[in-house]
């Protein structure tokens, strides 16, 4: 039997979320027209079925639903299409050289290489970081020369060099960029950097050219940010001087900052199924949340100014580490879960992911098509419809100590059931979550982790504590307590050599990890959206078997790796 309380939520927005979604997804391989007649369409459905649900009140409540439902269709790909659209004749201009004033929106992190005069490190030793010779990212074009004035407010790619002691430029900054303007093309190979261009709206990539003048620094706000960043790395590397390696693992989970995680580093994580450890995502900001609240609750502070502070830190959270979906997802649920507290309204995940999701697509709808949108949702929407109804499941069918009532158990009994109940609990939020992550990792990665859903239930409760210890170093350095925060520091090394060494015994699994690619690059985002649907199908149908109770999804994963996906080394060729 199913708790009846992980089933039958209700969720208003998802008659807005769902088509819109759709809508986006058919932009991304639909023609190339004018958007203008399919968002009039769509403005002509929504008003239509406006009117038909007044008019529908006394005739058929569910009149509505397919006028809306079209019309949030056809807005969506009439947005997608707009957003990833050039200026006519521009899509078979060949290369030429240009110069623009770009505003940055999004920097990539470059590696620095060493002057050639440099000698190689001696083996053994950590090989020594040098600064950046590149400056990469996206922007918007905001000036241009006479000839291309009409590429302003086109999203661009800028990778341009950078003069000895030039720094990259930041967030906010407009900056001078001269080099050569190639199109990006867009249908390109699935997994290159140009299908990934494409799928964020970027239409144009400037590059082999020189970073000119700072036109505009950053924003006030900006600096503070970058400033804040700054400053938590080097409260969060105190204390790591004799193991750097730990240090950079600690930055990567408090701070998202991967990039500083060396090549093997990065391969160990991908392949055991836990780089999602490094994303600053829901697991991330609610041990932030609640241990906010616990703080805050500590010094008497009232529930109403408890949840602005909470909301204001976690944003310079998401913010300074640099808002990603996952991130930002994260921040919408709990900004949902914080109002419905204070004005004592009902609230449940499956609206507070529908409330996050569509803020979102109208900001920034081409994010849709990326990585991190794609895991962060798919995965959050399977827990929600499938992993909690299958961990109330799961608790209910193998109940521990059955046949002792509850105020008669020992205390080993009681230790024994709450242990029972937590591990059936995180299994069935796994087994769910693992689902979508085995799809999106051989789409995105080209690496199915079978390891990664037992390896990721055990080292689940150490990320926690990682991010409580890393959470409370970064307060008590900002108060200029650093003996605490060293001290924190050393208990958080603790937990990260004790992840470490469980990441290196799952790697000796046998059948572990596996190189593996989709054999088309339709595949992997008709299958993600077929098991988005059949968790939808099960939760709308509350998991009965005449529905095809909890196998649907695991048919549809399985019949995507047998027949859609090619394993082995040479698989991605």
């Amino acid at each position: 039997m199913i708790p009846p309380h992980t089933l039958g939520h209700r969720a208003p927005l998802l008659w807005l979320v769902i088509p819109c979604l759709a809508g986006l997804a058919a932009a991304a391989t639909g023609p190339e027209v004018s958007p203008l007649p399919l968002l009039m369409a769509g403005l002509a459905a929504a008003a239509v079925s406006g009117l038909v649900s007044i008019v529908s009140l006394k005739i058929a409540s569910r009149l509505w639903a397919p006028f809306i439902v079209t019309g949030m269709a056809f807005a969506g790909y009439a947005n997608g299409i707009r957003l990833q659209e050039l200026p006519p004749g521009w899509r078979s201009m060949p290369a030429r050289e240009a110069r623009f004033a770009i505003r940055v929106e999004r920097e990539f992190e470059a590696a620095g290489a060493p002057p050639r005069s440099q000698p190689k490190p001696a083996v053994g030793r950590r090989p020594r970081k040098f600064p950046p010779r590149r400056a990469s990212g996206t922007g918007t074009i905001v000036e241009s020369d006479r000839f291309m004035r009409e590429l302003i407010g086109q999203r661009i790619y800028y990778s341009v060099a950078l003069r000895p002691g030039q720094a990259a430029p930041g967030r906010s900054s407009v900056i001078d960029a001269t080099g050569v303007l190639d199109i990006v093309p867009r249908e390109s190979k699935a997994g290159s950097f140009d299908a990934f261009l494409s799928g964020i709206g970027v239409n144009l990539r400037l590059g082999r050219g020189p970073l000119g003048r700072l036109v505009r620094p950053q924003s006030a706000y900006r600096r503070f940010c970058d400033a804040l960043a700054a400053r938590m790395k080097r409260i969060l590397g105190a204390g790591f001087e004799s193991r750097p390696d730990l240090s950079d693992v600690y930055r990567a989970m408090m701070l998202g900052q991967r990039q500083d995680l060396s090549a093997v580093q990065k391969s160990a994580f991908l392949r055991s199924g836990t780089m999602h450890l490094f994303a600053i995502n829901g697991l991330h900001i609610g041990v932030v949340a609640v241990a906010l609240h616990a703080l805050l609750a500590l010094c008497r502070c009232p529930r109403p100014a408890a949840a602005v502070a909470v909301l204001c830190v976690l944003w310079l959270d998401v913010d300074t580490t640099g808002a990603s979906a996952s991130a930002v997802r994260a921040f919408l649920m709990v900004c949902v879960f914080e109002a419905g507290h204070l004005l004592h309204r009902p609230s449940n995940l499956m609206a507070a992911l529908s409330a996050a999701a569509l803020p979102f697509l109208l900001w920034n709808p081409m994010d849709l098509y990326g990585a991190s949108f794609q895991m962060s949702y798919g995965v959050m929407a399977a827990i929600v419809m499938m992993g909690i109804p299958l961990a109330g499941w799961l608790q209910a069918r193998f109940p521990a100590c059955r046949h002792v009532p509850a105020p008669l158990r020992r205390r080993t009994q009681r230790w024994r059931a709450a242990l029972q109940r937590h591990v059936l609990g995180a299994a069935g939020i796994g087994i769910a979550a693992s689902l979508v992550g085995a799809i999106s990792s051989v789409r995105f990665f080209g690496v199915l982790a079978p390891a990664g859903l037992p390896v990721g239930i055990v080292l689940a409760p150490f990320a926690m504590l990682v991010i409580v210890a890393g959470f409370l170093s970064i307060g008590a350095g900002l108060s200029t307590l650093a003996v605490a925060s060293r001290f924190l520091n050393g208990a958080a090394s603790v937990l990260l050599r004790a992840i470490a060494a469980v990441v290196s015994a799952s790697l000796r699994i046998p059948g572990g990890s596996l190189d593996a690619h989709f054999r088309a690059g339709w595949i992997g985002p008709a299958a993600l959206a077929a098991l988005t649907g059949a968790c939808m199908a099960g939760y709308s149908g509350r998991w009965r078997r005449n529905a095809g109770s909890w196998w649907l999804p695991f048919i549809i994963l399985a019949l995507a790796l047998v027949f859609g996906v090619k394993f082995g080394e040479n698989s991605a060729r």
